[in-house]
């Protein structure tokens, strides 16, 4: 089902939403089902358990990196670099963007600040915690709300979190 953003009609949304985890079955993506249960319902558990300082591991960070990678273009390299990451760094990092949210931009550039995130991963991180202030930059969603999915910047991500929160209005 193709869903039009300029839709404003909720029921169709719903419908769309409902059918998310047989769209990611239909994909036929090796571990992207697992994957995908382990960053929408699993993830978010575990950091809200953390609260009121929420932070992420580097175990999670490269559960939520394989995740990332097994929806797009699988880039190793990317894996590799978080997973080498100290966990104390990465704690760090998190827990800073966290406290920082709603400031998107501040929590973004506290993340990216770790070697292999950049804007679309500390999007998708952010997006695990509080998806209501931050959403993943996910290809799909920044073709459909700006048109242009290629670019990975702030600025960039921005504008994406803009348009959604517009949208939702």
């Amino acid at each position: 089902m193709e869903l039009d953003f300029k839709c404003s009609d909720v029921g169709v949304w719903k419908k769309a939403l409902s059918s998310y985890e047989s769209k990611v079955e239909s994909l036929n993506k090796p571990d992207l089902v697992s994957l995908d249960q382990y960053y929408r319902v699993e993830l978010p558990s575990l950091l809200h358990g953390r609260d009121p300082n929420p932070y992420l591991t580097t175990s999670e960070l490269s559960q939520l990196m394989k995740w990332k990678l097994s929806r797009g273009k699988w880039r190793p390299r990317l894996l590799d670099f978080v997973s080498s990451l100290d966990d104390s760094v990465v704690k760090s990092a998190s827990e800073e963007a966290f406290k920082s949210l709603p400031d998107i931009s501040k929590a973004v550039n506290e993340l990216t600040v770790l070697k292999g995130v950049g804007p679309a991963t500390a999007s998708a991180v952010l997006a695990a915690y509080a998806p209501d202030i931050a959403p993943f930059m996910s290809d799909e969603a920044m073709e459909v709300a700006i048109g242009n999915s290629k670019d990975y910047s702030l600025k960039r991500y921005l504008l994406f979190v803009t348009k959604l929160q517009d949208k939702a209005k």
